[in-house]
């Protein structure tokens, strides 16, 4: 069975782990920035229960909470996301809607 999970990392490492995802869809936190290895992406990942509890323990990438849990994303996650409108104290669910704006599958669905 597989889940979906938002996660901040880098293009790098996403790459290095993308052969395991079922389903992955990123985009680039900053659109100003040359992508390279080291570009800063917001990834939504597809992938069986053993992938996501792998990612937990890699230190390149940050889990964000449940879309639907009320907790807002890490000052980090903020700081990375607000070039693309997400505001101060958003939800990863607010993340994912303003984020949609530019990347329609980003959208967080429950099916």
């Amino acid at each position: 069975m597989t889940g979906k999970r938002y996660y901040i990392t880098s293009l790098g490492a996403w790459q290095q782990h993308a052969a395991r995802f079922a389903n992955s869809h990123w985009l680039a936190t900053d659109p100003s920035v040359p992508l390279d290895d080291n570009a800063t992406i917001l990834v939504l990942i597809e992938a069986d229960e053993g992938v996501h509890l792998a990612l937990e323990d890699e230190s390149a990438f940050e889990a964000l909470p449940h879309p639907l849990a009320q907790k807002p994303i890490s000052d980090a996650a903020h700081a990375a996301l607000a070039p693309h409108g997400v505001a101060p104290g958003a939800t990863t669910f607010d993340a994912a809607e303003a984020l949609a704006r530019v990347h329609p599958l980003l959208r967080h669905r429950v099916f």
